[in-house]
């Protein structure tokens, strides 16, 4: 893939993460996304769980501030999307999984239909795509591929090398 290539991917990403479409990333973009997937799977933001994905969605936020938000506007603009954080999160796969994990985890514990949110199916996958704003057939479509060995479970470090490879950033090892 070419740079330009390249940069076109990563800032169709960018409206992914802009889940109110006005131009920039913030931290109530990713609280935005919390309370979607709790309204989704009917899960109280003050349970447990619910506090565990407010706060995941948090350490996202500051993770992702933290490498992109270059003029300190508690902003994360385009540019700065394209330019920052995709650079620095390819440079150091690492770092992505580290401020993405605590996120992805607990958005797996509300999806999952056991106590111990030990992964997430093709279907509640499906569910947490499409509720932040993946088309219906082709959530249906990514989630299915992501059970790639067919047990009807998708694990956390599939969805981490999955979430990592759509945002443009290799996957580090487990």
């Amino acid at each position: 893939m070419d740079s330009a290539e390249y940069e076109r991917k990563i800032a169709s990403r960018f409206a992914t993460f802009d889940q109110d479409g006005n131009g920039s990333i913030d931290r109530e973009d990713f609280s935005a996304a919390a309370r979607a997937v709790l309204a989704e799977f009917g899960t109280a933001a003050r349970s447990e769980k619910g506090q565990a994905l407010f706060a995941g969605a948090e350490a996202f936020w500051q993770g992702m501030a933290g490498i992109a938000d270059v003029d300190g506007d508690q902003r994360v603009s385009r540019e700065e999307f394209i330019t920052g954080a995709a650079k620095r999160l390819r440079d150091s796969p690492e770092r992505f999984a580290e401020i993405a994990r605590p996120f992805l985890r607990a958005v797996i514990a509300v999806a999952s239909e056991d106590a111990a949110g030990a992964g997430s199916t093709p279907a509640a996958t499906a569910r947490v795509l499409r509720v932040l704003g993946t088309p219906g057939e082709l959530a249906d479509q990514v989630a299915t591929a992501l059970d790639a060995d067919g047990d009807g479970r998708i694990s956390e470090e599939e969805i981490l090398k999955a979430f990592a490879g759509y945002c443009g950033v290799e996957a580090p090892d487990a």
